[in-house]
């Protein structure tokens, strides 16, 4: 198998600026991809940018709303515009919010859904029509163990969004591997991140911490090393796969009471 140099790719990361996103951004950077941050925070992406143009690395602000069709539409018309390629994409820009199922707001439940599921399906369909032209490609899109199991009480939108990624991608697996594109998801267990911190409780996070085996959160470097394989020419076998970096979450049952 011939290792390609990653200095003529381009990777773009939605919802790069921040979390999960910002660290792998910075990872691909670091192999020698252009990396385009596509983000709807231009403040934090910016701010992002320059601190990696500083390091030294290739990156670039894209603005992007994966829920807006005609902005997603757009921001991949400029990719091609300014690169005429798009190699990887990384798809981690998500939402979440908690409530009682029996009070589950619709328009919450909706905006999850098209954040999550639909943003996710519209960047990767534009994304794959840029990679079909050079017959290689990349998408990652990150799920959630919530895809897979319930996780708490809260999180009807959330996880049910999880789990359509998750079928998606496999749907992407089977249709793009005609094009020499591959599709994975990696789900992480939590993670502290900037969402995490605002929708995790003291209570949560204890009882959460309990269910682990590893008996703590994970860190957006252990994610962001799942994404890496993903993308890279050695995972060229490796489709239609969900990768678990949970600290043993999705293996566990009962747990030890004390």
């Amino acid at each position: 198998m011939q290792v390609h140099s990653n200095t003529d790719r381009v990777a773009v990361v939605v919802g790069g600026a921040m979390g999960i996103g910002a660290e792998v951004s910075r990872r691909l950077g670091a192999a020698g991809y252009t990396v385009v941050i596509a983000d709807r925070d231009m403040k934090a992406a910016k701010a992002f940018v320059e601190e990696l143009t500083a390091a030294g690395l290739r990156a670039e602000v894209q603005e992007i709303d994966a829920s807006d069709v005609a902005l997603v539409s757009n921001a991949f018309a400029e990719i091609d515009r300014r690169h005429s390629r798009c190699d990887v994409l990384v798809n981690c820009a998500g939402i979440a919010k908690v409530f009682p199922f029996l009070e589950f707001p619709l328009d919450n439940f909706v905006a999850t859904l098209n954040v999550n599921v639909v943003g996710t399906l519209l960047c990767a369909q534009h994304a794959a029509r840029l990679m079909s032209k050079n017959k290689w490609g990349r998408i990652v899109n990150l799920a959630s163990v919530a895809g897979q199991r319930a996780v708490g009480t809260g999180r009807t939108a959330y996880g049910t969004s999880k789990a359509a990624v998750i079928a998606l991608t496999r749907q992407m697996a089977v249709e793009l591997a005609e094009h020499g594109i591959t599709a994975n998801t990696v789900s992480p267990g939590p993670v502290d991140t900037p969402m995490t911190r605002v929708l995790h409780t003291d209570q949560f996070r204890k009882e959460y911490t309990h269910a682990i085996p590893m008996a703590r959160y994970g860190s957006t470097a252990e994610v962001a090393a799942a994404v890496m394989y993903f993308v890279g020419d050695e995972a060229g076998y490796s489709t239609g796969v969900d990768l678990a970096v949970d600290g043993g979450f999705l293996a566990a049952g009962a747990r030890k009471l004390v």
